[in-house]
């Protein structure tokens, strides 16, 4: 699946965030990758499934009110007494069902439009699956100790995870990165997501060094610059 780049980050976001993660980084052995996307997820079924639930109504209306239907179309052709077969009352409202899929399933070819007709609990799952992804690919098992921790924003979606390496999520619950996830939503809301992501990173940073200090034998193992999809 390809998404179009849109940076959403400044080259003054970029600094900030690279030097929150630098600076993290010097009291844990702890690596924080961050990335930012534009979306995750093209969410073309969306449009399959308001196009099917669109022509189901359309036929759902012909088989309670066919009488209606049938005068309709009868008047369309100029035929007021026209009386349709069973056939051609099922190519009407096949025909009707089709058009009204085709229709809608354009419009929605407008990714707003989709995106907004998107359930919430689809937009997190996709999110969800597209920073594990990212993770698994980037920074999973990337370190000498497992000790890699993920910060993802996906703009759009208006959405963020926080996703750890195994010796981390070994001993961090899930809830202990609430702070950070307030921060990076709060600033993003508010039109600074580098400054959420900044701040975002310096909780983690601080979860990290109190379960992970910093040793002399582990050195930087991930990028420290912000990454934008």
């Amino acid at each position: 699946m390809k998404f179009r780049k849109i940076n959403h980050m400044s080259e003054a976001d970029h600094e900030l965030v690279s030097s929150a993660v630098h600076e993290a980084e010097q009291s844990t052995d702890g690596e924080i990758v961050t990335i930012v996307a534009d979306l995750s997820d093209d969410y073309r079924e969306t449009a399959y499934v308001w196009a099917s639930l669109s022509a189901l109504l359309v036929l759902a209306a012909f088989a309670l009110f066919p009488d209606f239907y049938t005068a309709l179309a009868a008047s369309f052709y100029g035929e007021w007494n026209h009386r349709f077969s069973n056939a051609e009352f099922l190519v009407l409202a096949g025909t009707a069902a089709l058009v009204k899929w085709l229709a809608v399933w354009f419009i929605l070819h407008w990714q707003p439009l989709r995106l907004l007709l998107t359930l919430p609990y689809v937009k997190r799952n996709q999110v969800r699956l597209r920073a594990v992804d990212l993770f698994r690919v980037g920074t999973e098992s990337r370190t000498m100790g497992r000790t890699g921790v993920l910060i993802f924003l996906s703009m759009k979606e208006h959405r963020a995870e926080i996703i750890a390496d195994k010796a981390i999520a070994d001993k961090v619950a899930p809830e202990i990165w609430g702070d950070a996830m307030i921060a990076l939503i709060d600033h993003t809301k508010n039109g600074q997501p580098g400054a959420g992501m900044a701040d975002a990173v310096r909780q983690v940073g601080i979860v990290l060094t109190e379960y992970f200090p910093k040793t002399e034998a582990n050195p930087n193992e991930l990028p420290d610059r912000l990454i934008e999809l």
